[in-house]
């Protein structure tokens, strides 16, 4: 046996947790970049204490899903403003912005350079800035992870930009930040998350720990999911998903993805859906698949114990397999209000590109059996509805 663990250096959790930020921003300089979502009042409490500490502070909003234009405006303005350090205060995408400016602020050449799929890949000349997460939502994990996902709208396809040197110098998961977060967020960051644990665990490139990590972190989801969605304002069901989701980050960044996330990247890049919209519809179709394969191809495959172990940890019965996961999965996205793939603008007429696309995507690499071509048009086709 032999795998590796990688994350954030520091990771503090707790209600009340942002205020350990304070000692730390010590040695990171004077000038600071905190880059937010659409949700500013959520950033106040962190605003107050870098007024306390006398910060010269730059704002920078990420309004939707990044893109390659959203990061190169950042960096500019980071560049501009000769910022010390950069704090991601908000959504996976303010995070994933944030960590993407950090990271890039002392490279040399266009962005293009170092993204995968649609570009060189290249690796990071030059050590990022110190930089901060402080997740306003649970749903990515994105403050544990060493990639930040952009939009390409020349391409129409999202990828990743991916060094080891882009972990977090510090994560803070306080889950009073998500208090109030509306349903619909609430729904579908949880799913996202959700989505991240079980692809992990049922990864080709899953080990012990990370399976034990996804094992709390789905859980943790089933019993608060719901819970949180109808009660915004509950605590104990927001300290839950937010365990779940750094438990997501901590086991995809060492892990890996599956068919699930092959499929949103380039889906998200064609349409402007929400990633963990995306995750809930197309799982249960994904999952269905992966174990017809795998009994179809490789009937001893230990990945179909453990899609039985989820069905038990998700619906509480001691007697549950493939098929009730699956319809607890389908219960979850309708109890959530998980709209339609159609809504977004995905039409059947797009799903042979869309095919296409998904087979280069990474994530496709650490599914736990390779799909055909088939096989994902009919996951695609399944998911519209």
């Amino acid at each position: 046996m032999y795998f590796e663990f990688s994350t954030s250096h520091r990771i503090v959790f707790g209600p009340g947790s942002l205020k350990t930020i304070e000692p730390v921003i010590e040695d990171f300089g004077n000038r600071v970049m905190v880059v937010t979502g659409r949700s500013s009042e959520r950033v106040y409490p962190l605003v107050s204490l870098l007024e306390k500490k006398n910060r010269a502070v730059s704002y920078f909003k990420v309004e939707e899903e990044p893109t390659i234009g959203v990061l190169e405006n950042g960096l500019s303005r980071a560049r501009e403003d000769k910022i010390d350090f950069v704090i991601g205060c908000g959504g996976g995408s303010a995070v994933d912005t944030a960590k993407a400016i950090a990271a890039l602020i002392h490279q040399s050449g266009p962005v293009l350079n170092y993204l995968e799929v649609i570009g060189k890949g290249n690796p990071l000349n030059h050590r990022p800035v110190p930089m901060i997460a402080v997740p306003t939502t649970a749903g990515t994990g994105a403050e544990v992870t060493c990639n930040s996902v952009l939009k390409s709208d020349e391409h129409r396809v999202k990828v990743s930009l991916r060094n080891p040197m882009m972990y977090p110098l510090l994560a803070v998961v306080d889950p009073e930040m998500t208090l109030s977060l509306p349903a619909s967020t609430t729904g579908t960051t949880g799913m996202d998350a959700l989505t991240q644990l079980i692809e992990a665990y049922t990864s080709s490139r899953s080990n012990p720990m990370t399976e034990s990590i996804c094992r709390e972190g789905i859980i943790r989801s089933s019993q608060s999911l719901r819970t949180a969605y109808h009660q915004v304002d509950n605590l104990d069901a927001r300290i839950d998903l937010s365990l779940a989701s750094l438990f997501s980050g901590l086991a995809l960044a060492n892990a890996g993805l599956g068919a699930v996330h092959g499929i949103a990247a380039p889906l998200g890049g064609m349409c402007p859906a929400p990633h963990g919209a995306v995750c809930a519809k197309l799982l249960p179709a994904v999952i269905e698949t992966n174990i017809a394969s795998l009994l179809a191809n490789t009937p001893s495959s230990p990945v179909l114990a453990k899609y039985d172990r989820v069905a038990r940890w998700l619906t509480g019965s001691k007697s549950a397999g493939a098929t009730e996961l699956i319809q607890e999965l389908k219960d979850l996205g309708r109890d959530l209000n998980i709209p339609p793939l159609t809504n977004f603008g995905l039409g059947r007429d797009q799903i042979p590109n869309l095919v296409i696309r998904s087979l280069k995507a990474s994530s496709m690499k650490t599914n736990p059996v390779s799909l055909t071509e088939i096989e994902l048009h009919e996951i695609i086709e399944k998911s519209l509805g």
